[in-house]
């Protein structure tokens, strides 16, 4: 994650959501004992610890359900060798990730860590949606509150940008009248004078000024949707995935970060664990582990090899 305004990141300082299934062997963690620096994440004043944990795999998407006493003993171990950045979000399960996270953060934990959750996916009747409208948003954090067990989270991402609703309205306020304009790959269509509903009113925002979140992020954004968010409310990081095999962000996305004094974090910064098992690994996935095809893709394309 970048840090201060136009700094370049040193390596301690990228941060890292990797998931369950991507740690070092125990023995190696015994070897080393663990030293997490502390940095500031963008310019808003977030500070956190410079790797995160990303505890998606504990629930979902790679191979079944982990063992929730296991999970739970994994993350206080985090915490306890300075792992603050806990990440997760209400896709995750759907809902148990959240319900598992807010388990963990009883007992004095809640105080000692930054808890990033993520709304905008939802999976209902069978169907996957991406909803940024804002009843959804308002709906998606409280549910997420309940299921964390928390007042406030610290760090609140849009997980995926819906592109039928203005990324201002999701964030901020616009006022009825604004400008429009929207860009597709082949066309920029700008309009002027287009009336807005009052209902449309930005739901984050609200939420940062209700005490319900303390800072915003984006997930998987352009680098021009990044830009239009940041001009009507700050945004404190990016998340994306950015790893030796995963670099397309480093053309648009990354640059900008940086001139906004925006923090990224990037998951799987470990290739989704292939950069610390190799090639084997893909022989040891279960059917239910999503990786078991999206690292075959990888794997068929030799580009990022050279």
């Amino acid at each position: 994650m970048s840090g201060d305004h136009g700094t370049t990141p040193t390596p301690h300082q990228l941060p890292e959501t990797e998931s369950s299934g991507e740690h070092l062997p125990a023995a190696a963690m015994a070897a080393f004992p663990v030293s997490v620096p502390r940095i500031k994440l963008g310019s808003q004043g977030l500070e956190v610890s410079a790797q995160g944990l990303g505890c998606m795999g504990m629930s979902a998407f790679y191979g079944p359900p982990k063992p929730e006493p296991d999970m739970i003993n994994l993350i206080h171990h985090a915490v306890a060798a300075g792992v603050t950045l806990l990440d997760t979000a209400d896709i995750y399960g759907p809902h148990t990730n959240e319900i598992l996270l807010g388990k963990a953060l009883q007992g004095g934990v809640r105080e000692k860590v930054e808890l990033a959750t993520k709304f905008g996916i939802s999976f209902a009747d069978g169907k996957r949606e991406v909803r940024g409208d804002p009843a959804y948003v308002r709906a998606a954090c409280e549910g997420s509150l309940k299921r964390l067990g928390v007042d406030c989270i610290d760090l609140y991402y849009q997980h995926r940008i819906d592109k039928r609703v203005p990324i201002e309205v999701t964030v901020s306020e616009l006022s009825p009248i604004y400008f429009v304009c929207l860009v597709s790959v082949t066309s920029v269509v700008c309009g002027v004078g287009i009336p807005m509903k009052v209902g449309n009113i930005g739901e984050l925002k609200k939420l940062v000024e209700e005490g319900k979140i303390k800072y915003i992020g984006l997930s998987e954004a352009s680098a021009s949707t990044i830009r239009r968010a940041h001009a009507v409310h700050p945004i404190t990081a990016v998340q994306l995935e950015w790893s030796l095999w995963t670099r397309d962000a480093e053309a648009d996305i990354i640059p900008t970060c940086r001139e906004l004094g925006i923090g990224i974090v990037a998951y799987s910064p470990l290739g989704r664990g292939f950069f610390s098992s190799g090639a084997k690994l893909v022989d040891t996935l279960s059917e239910q582990d999503f990786r078991k095809v999206n690292l075959n893709y990888y794997l068929s394309s030799t580009d990022w090899l050279w």
